[in-house]
């Protein structure tokens, strides 16, 4: 029995993925005065696709049941190739990471604020209420 239900997973993946658009925009910025250095980004339809084919470990108790396995790859990280911002081939566009990273920000402390939420509804129902 999931005392959580599906919330505080759904929650983890969403903490997941923001941690990884955060890394992104933060190697952006580290590379904003890198030659030839091509922006990256984190593509959330693209997570979810691979989050969907990453293998299920379950216990066959029949072989009539369905087989779990499947490839898994990496996190879902693209560059923009053909893109130059810059006459020396960079592709960091800064006034866009800035927006880009305080947006993330926010997302990550609402999701954050929300599993706060759902673990002090935990902890006063373990409390008994008190």
């Amino acid at each position: 029995m999931n005392i959580y239900g599906s919330t505080i997973s759904l929650l983890e993946r969403g903490l997941d993925f923001s941690s990884a658009k955060g890394k992104v925009i933060s190697q952006n910025i580290a590379n904003v005065d890198t030659p030839n250095y091509k922006a990256k980004h984190v593509s959330f339809k693209q997570m979810m696709h691979e989050a969907q084919s990453r293998p299920i470990n379950a216990y066959r108790t029949n072989e009539l049941h369905f087989d779990f396995s499947s490839k898994v790859s990496k996190a879902g990280i693209a560059k923009y190739a053909d893109f130059n911002y810059r006459q020396d081939g960079n592709g960091v566009d800064m006034d866009k990471e800035q927006a880009d990273l305080a947006a993330n920000q926010i997302y990550y402390n609402a999701l954050v604020d929300r599993l706060n939420g759902k673990f002090n509804s935990l902890q006063n129902v373990i409390k008994g209420g008190r």
